[in-house]
């Protein structure tokens, strides 16, 4: 008999799951809340962990890369005077560079029309039975809501941070969410920053608030606010622009900061949200599962969560495949993905302070970091 998986998220690790779990047999249901499929998106990286479970998964020659080939990256001092850096694209590891959505892009080709998506619909009970999982589901359309019960043999919650499956089955945010003190804004630019050629990536950095403008091979930049805060909650008490000019008064070299915020004014697809880890004991209880944020956040700063997402929820398929005993299943597989999402989350607060340093120290040793990889990057191309 065929097993029914419900998954509850269109996001990279929802979609990753069900393509991953469809291909091991399993019928998977997708709900999104959303009436749509969201495209566009942020700037992201896909590292080798990432890569290789996206091919196993069959879509990563669907996955469109932007990672540009000739691209500078300046670090912008006080006085408006720039000095090359080494750049995010610049890792040893070397990540492919692209935009959330290329990677949702790539996912949804694995999934329209092979695997039934129900959007506008959410979950709203989630019970564990002694066979599998009851759920109440609720659906809008049109202004038409219609509510049913179902039974599935596994529900997995890939609906991000401020999951709803976590909520229902584990227990309240405050239990998870734990707060980095950061806030960030990240969006796409109508164009290249004024003064700087194509493909050349900006960082504009002081303590507590930074800017980063993030180069692609074929589209237009992306840029992200990121700054630190005592008070979340009333980060959110005006509109977002009007926060960001407060909180960088005083910080517009070269214009740069001023041209970006006129960008975000106009922008109708961005991010702004505070920045928080999610901690869990376990990730599945009974036979409801957390993949992706929802049970790991590592946060924008990592770096790793779209790597993190397609590779938890491929590995959540074979350990299924491996174990007829559906807890024990998960068990097994918390247990293999377990030190890959600890290694990452040890580097976390520590790239924060890359990204956005909180003291004078931080500050320094970051610029000599980016300076040395300027400088290799600098007598690299020289050489060649």
């Amino acid at each position: 008999m065929t097993h029914r998986v419900l998954i509850v998220g269109l996001g990279m690790a929802g979609m990753a799951s069900a393509i991953a779990l469809k291909q091991k047999g399993w019928t998977p249901i997708i709900v999104e809340k959303s009436a749509e499929r969201r495209t566009g998106g942020y700037f992201l990286g896909l590292h080798a962990a990432g890569k290789d479970a996206a091919e196993k998964l069959g879509i990563l020659d669907k996955i469109h890369g932007r990672t540009p080939t000739q691209s500078q990256n300046w670090d912008i001092l006080d006085d408006g005077s720039r000095i090359r850096v080494g750049g995010f694209a610049d890792q040893v590891t070397q990540p492919t560079v692209l935009l959330r959505g290329d990677i949702e892009a790539g996912l949804w080709k694995g999934v329209e029309d092979q695997i039934e998506v129900r959007f506008g619909t959410r979950p709203t009970s989630i019970e564990n039975v002694s066979d599998g999982v009851i759920v109440k589901l609720k659906h809008e359309v049109d202004g038409q809501v219609t509510e049913s019960e179902e039974k599935f043999d596994l529900v997995v919650g890939a609906d991000g941070l401020r999951s709803s499956v976590r909520e229902m089955v584990f227990g309240p945010h405050e239990y998870f969410m734990h707060s980095l003190g950061a806030m960030i804004c990240a969006y796409q630019l109508k164009d290249e920053i004024t003064n700087f050629p194509q493909h050349d990536g900006i960082m504009i950095c002081e303590e507590n608030r930074a800017l980063w403008v993030f180069p692609l091979a074929d589209h237009t930049p992306t840029a992200l606010f990121t700054y630190r805060t005592d008070d979340i909650d009333a980060q959110f008490k005006d509109d977002p622009v009007a926060t960001l000019r407060k909180v960088f008064a005083g910080m517009d070299q070269m214009n740069i900061i001023s041209e970006a915020l006129g960008d975000l004014e106009q922008s109708k697809d961005y991010l702004f949200d505070s920045v928080h880890t999610v901690k869990m004991k376990k990730w599945s209880k009974g036979r409801v599962v957390l993949v992706g944020d929802a049970a790991w956040c590592l946060t924008l700063y990592s770096g790793m969560g779209a790597t993190a997402g397609i590779k938890g929820g491929y590995e959540l398929a074979c350990a299924l495949e491996k174990n007829d005993d559906i807890e024990a299943a998960l068990k097994d597989w918390e247990k293999g993905m377990r030190p890959f999402i600890n290694k990452q989350r040890l580097l976390v607060r520590l790239k924060s302070q890359f990204f956005v340093p909180s003291n004078p120290v931080a500050s320094m040793l970051r610029r000599i970091v980016l300076r040395v990889g300027g400088r290799k990057l600098f007598n690299k191309n020289k050489a060649a």
